[in-house]
C-alpha cells in the first residue's frame, strides 16, 4: 500500500457496470468486484462484507486485508463526475499532507492514482477508521468547533488546479423556489392547515434572515475553502473527541461564516422521536456556544461574523428542510407538512431570540 501521488483517476476499459437494484441498496456485481479489487494492493483479502451506511446508491464494502481495513466505495449516480472528485481528492490530500484526521484514500497499484474508473462508474477506497456517532457531550461539541476551526485554518492558503463550487444556502434562489413547489407536492395532505401562510412564513423568514446577513457585510468577507456539511453525521468520535471527518464532496469556495453558523445549528438542535411536534423550539444554547468556543480556540470570530450567526442558521435550517420535501412530500422518515411545522416554530425562536444568541457567542 502506498500514499496517493495525485487526485487523478486510472481508467479501465470496458463498458456497463453490473447492479443489483430492486429498490433498495445498490450492491457490487461479482466481475466487477474482482476486476476493481486487482488494481489496488491491499495484501492478502480476508473478508469482504457489506457496509450499509449513508446513499443507498453508493454501495460500500468493508475490506479486511492483510494491510489493514479500507472502504470501497462506487460513487453513486449523479457524484461521479470525475473533475468535481478530483477536486474533492486534491481537498483531502492536502489535509492528510497537514495531519487533519480524516480517512485516507489508497491509490492503486500501478498508478498511485485515488480514484479508479470502469464501465462508466467511479471507484474510491479509503482506510477505515472506527469511531462512535456524535455523543452529544459538551465535550465532543466543544471538539466539533474546535476541529472546524482547525479545518479552516489549514486550508487558508489551499490552491488547486479544479475549480471549487460556490452557492450555499444563503441567499439561494433555490430555496424560494423550492419554497414555490411545496404546495403541489404537498397540497393533498394539508388538511386543515393553512399551508399558504406556513410557506409565506417561510418564505418571508428566509428573505428576512437572508437580508440581514447582507447589510452585515458578507459578501465583503474573504472567501476560503470551506466544508458546507459540517454535522455530527460525517464525523466519528472516540472518548469525546473527533477522530475522523468525511464527506468533503459540499466542499465550496465562501466566506467561513456560512461554515460555523451551520455547524452551530446542526451540534445545538433539539430533535426528538419521530412526532416532530414535540420537538422544542429552541435550541441547546449550552451546546450553541461551546461550539462556538471551540472553534475560538483556534481561530477567532470577528464581532461582525457573529452577529450574522442567527441568521445564516434560520436560512440553514429552511434551505435544508425545502429540497427534499419538496420533490417527495417527506423528510427521511417524516411527514413534510408536520416538518415544517416544527421548522417554522424553530424559525421563529431564532430570529426572535437573535440578539440573545448573539451575547452568548460573544461571551
Amino acid at each position: 500500500m502506498q500514499p496517493v501521488a495525485s487526485p487523478i483517476q486510472s481508467t479501465i476499459s470496458g463498458s456497463g457496470v453490473t447492479r443489483q437494484e430492486g429498490g433498495g441498496r445498490e450492491r457490487f456485481g461479482a466481475e466487477e468486484l474482482v476486476v476493481v479489487m486487482s488494481h489496488f494492493d491491499l495484501g492478502i483479502i480476508e473478508s469482504i462484507t457489506e457496509y450499509p451506511r449513508g446513499s443507498r446508491k453508493a454501495p460500500k464494502l468493508l475490506i479486511n486485508a492483510e494491510q489493514g481495513k479500507f472502504l470501497l466505495k462506487r460513487r453513486a449516480r449523479g457524484k461521479d463526475d470525475p473533475f468535481k472528485v478530483a477536486f474533492s481528492h486534491a481537498l483531502q490530500l492536502y489535509l492528510a499532507g497537514k495531519q487533519f484526521p480524516l480517512p485516507h484514500l489508497i491509490g492503486t497499484r500501478r498508478e498511485n492514482n485515488s480514484m479508479l474508473q470502469w464501465r462508466n462508474a467511479v471507484y474510491e477506497i479509503f482506510e477505515y477508521i472506527p469511531g462512535q456517532s456524535y455523543p452529544q457531550t459538551l465535550e465532543a461539541t466543544f471538539d466539533s468547533g474546535r476541529i472546524l476551526g482547525l479545518y479552516h485554518k489549514l486550508l487558508l492558503d489551499f490552491k488547486t488546479d479544479f475549480q471549487p463550487p460556490a452557492g450555499s444556502y444563503h441567499l439561494a434562489p433555490s430555496v424560494e423556489a423550492g419554497l414555490r413547489q411545496i404546495p403541489a407536492t404537498l397540497a393533498s395532505a394539508a388538511g386543515d392547515v393553512d399551508l399558504t401562510a406556513l410557506l409565506t412564513f417561510l418564505l418571508d423568514s428566509y428573505r428576512y434572515a437572508a437580508d440581514e446577513v447582507e447589510r452585515m457585510g458578507i459578501d465583503t468577507w474573504p472567501r476560503q475553502i470551506v466544508h458546507a456539511d459540517w454535522h455530527p453525521g460525517n464525523m466519528l468520535f472516540r472518548e469525546n473527541h473527533v477522530v475522523a471527518v468525511i464527506d468533503y464532496d459540499a466542499a465550496r469556495l465562501l466566506p467561513r461564516i456560512i461554515d460555523i453558523a451551520n455547524g452551530a445549528l446542526q451540534f445545538s438542535i433539539i430533535g426528538g422521536d419521530e412526532d416532530v411536534i414535540k420537538w422544542p423550539d429552541y435550541i441547546d444554547e449550552t451546546r450553541f456556544k461551546r461550539f462556538l468556543r471551540g472553534y475560538d480556540e483556534v481561530m477567532l470570530l470577528s464581532q461582525a461574523e457573529i452577529r450574522t450567526i442567527p441568521f445564516l442558521m434560520a436560512e440553514a435550517l429552511i434551505a435544508e428542510a425545502v429540497f427534499p420535501i419538496a420533490a417527495t412530500g417527506n423528510f427521511g422518515r417524516l411527514e413534510g407538512l408536520k416538518f415544517l411545522q416544527m421548522v417554522q416554530r424553530k424559525v421563529y425562536w431564532l430570529t426572535h431570540n437573535a440578539q440573545k444568541l448573539i451575547e452568548l457567542a460573544e461571551g
